[in-house]
């Protein structure tokens, strides 16, 4: 006879399928994963039922659980009377046991037929009035797993089997990833019965409830606007598309450089300033480059956006063994050292006798400085305290000061790749560091203009002493705001 799986409906009798009901009818004993279901207690009589409840104690992981209960189930449907198997709701929709079962009854050669009823999905959609078309339904074991949630934002979810109060505090963590404390979600407990419940709540409260059980869902609305990388792909696609503006159209990899290269530096002018506010906003420029560079090189046929993901989800992951597999570093400095041996073996032959060619030939000169030291000192080539830094830089100005006219370019050079030396002995970032020089440079100068003219003074007929007193009274004011 093989495996039968019927579904026994979300809730009321009524929600079972005829099909399931005839089965049921006709059989001496059923196998149910679980007894606390409210169809359980409807059942004939004289029907001998089975649960697997007790494993449910026994197993530490819901992982473990559904894969026993699959092996349980495979070796009943060896007897030459075969098994029948009933889940809550529909079997293919949130029943891994199920899924687990099919695997390995193919393997053996064993047939499976399945018996479907309503799932759990139909009565929510009811309960809240909602399109299930438009709906992402995931499991909250699922979500409850990640760090970030496998969702579109800007679009509604359904969280199916939030089976506990615990599910639900890691079910709250993810999303807070994605949605602010306050976002409002809703809880639906045994929709399509008597008992059923449905709660709108901030999201902070989810595991805060107390009647959260094997028979509740989340549903998560949409975010009121577009916030998706999809959506925002699909608004760069249409500046791209026929009909839309007629400048992006024009656009192509090579005329964005220099655009690409502003957005960055407006990134990190809003660093300079921890100006958070504004940071949301650069990104958001930076990121309009970057999904433009893809969605020209999709309409090429070389790339989408999806790869671009793709290639650097997977290089992290590869990357960072220590965190996505099982290898053990202690410290930062190891992971740095592996780090460098895994971007060898990725290179393979290519420039491998080079530990510096990975670093761009465009960056600034200072970055640059800063990305060759940090490189060589991972394989040792290093000072081993700052004092021996700080002789360097003396004794590069000291060869500065001697230099004849010819080679002070090369001594001021020496004398710069020193300093940014330096900085890195100190957990100093050189780039950023004199841009905070450059702007506290020009605020200075802007005021002590100000003051020479509000005195009706012209800094160019100010003798240098004079100007160096302004220069300090603008500093000290400065300093005094």
């Amino acid at each position: 006879m093989g495996i039968v799986v019927i579904g026994l409906g979300p809730g009321p009798l009524e929600q079972m399928s005829l099909g399931a009901w005839r089965i049921i009818e006709s059989a001496r004993e059923l196998y149910v994963r679980t007894a606390q279901h409210p169809t359980v207690q409807a059942l004939p009589s004289d029907l001998t039922v089975h649960s697997f409840d007790e494993l449910y104690e026994r197993c530490q992981t819901f992982t473990e659980l559904y894969q026993e209960i699959a092996r349980q189930v495979v070796a009943l449907g060896r007897r030459p009377e075969g098994v029948i198997y009933a889940v809550p709701g529909h079997p293919l929709v949130g029943e891994q046991s199920v899924q687990n079962i099919i695997a390995l009854a193919r393997a053996e050669g064993l047939p499976v037929e399945i018996v479907p009823s309503e799932s759990f999905i139909s009565p929510i959609l009811v309960a809240l009035g909602l399109d299930g078309l438009e709906l992402q339904i995931v499991d909250a074991l699922e979500v409850a797993s990640r760090h970030h949630p496998p969702l579109r934002v800007d679009g509604p979810a359904l969280l199916g089997q939030l089976y506990s109060r615990e599910v639900a505090a890691d079910v709250k963590l993810a999303l807070l990833n994605a949605y602010p404390p306050e976002f409002e979600v809703v809880l639906v407990r045994a929709a399509g019965t008597s008992q059923q419940l449905v709660r709108r709540l901030p999201l902070v409260e989810l595991d805060r409830q107390p009647d959260i059980d094997h028979l509740t869902s989340l549903y998560i609305p949409p975010r009121p606007q577009p916030c998706s990388l999809e959506s925002f792909q699909d608004t760069v696609a249409r500046l791209r598309g026929p009909g839309g503006c007629p400048w992006d159209r024009e656009q192509t990899h090579l005329t964005l450089r220099e655009t690409l290269l502003e957005e960055a530096y407006e990134v990190l002018e809003a660093l300079d300033r921890e100006d958070l506010p504004a940071l949301m906003v650069e990104l958001g420029d930076l990121l309009m480059q970057i999904c433009m560079h893809a969605q020209m090189a999709s309409e090429e046929g070389a790339f989408t956006v999806y790869d671009v993901i793709a290639a650097i989800d997977s290089k992290i992951k590869r990357r960072h063994p220590h965190v996505f597999g099982d290898l053990n570093l202690p410290d930062a400095e190891a992971v740095l050292r592996n780090w460098e041996e895994i971007k060898q073996h990725e290179r393979g032959n290519e420039k491998a006798d080079s530990l510096l060619s990975g670093v761009p030939q465009g960056l600034p000169a200072l970055a640059q400085a800063n990305a060759y030291q940090k490189r060589v000192a991972r394989v040792g080539f290093d000072w081993p305290s700052i004092e021996g830094v700080y002789q360097k830089v003396r004794e590069e100005l000291a060869e500065l000061e001697r230099a004849p006219a010819e080679r002070r370019e090369d001594e001021l050079g020496d004398l710069l790749f020193s300093v940014v030396n330096l900085s890195r002995h100190l957990g100093v970032d050189p780039e950023s560091a004199l841009r905070r020089a450059n702007a506290r440079f020009r605020a200075r100068f802007e005021r002590m203009q100000q003051l020479a003219r509000e005195r009706g003074l012209d800094l160019r007929e100010l003798s240098l002493a004079e100007q160096d007193r302004l220069w300090e009274e603008a500093k000290a004011g400065e300093e005094g705001s």
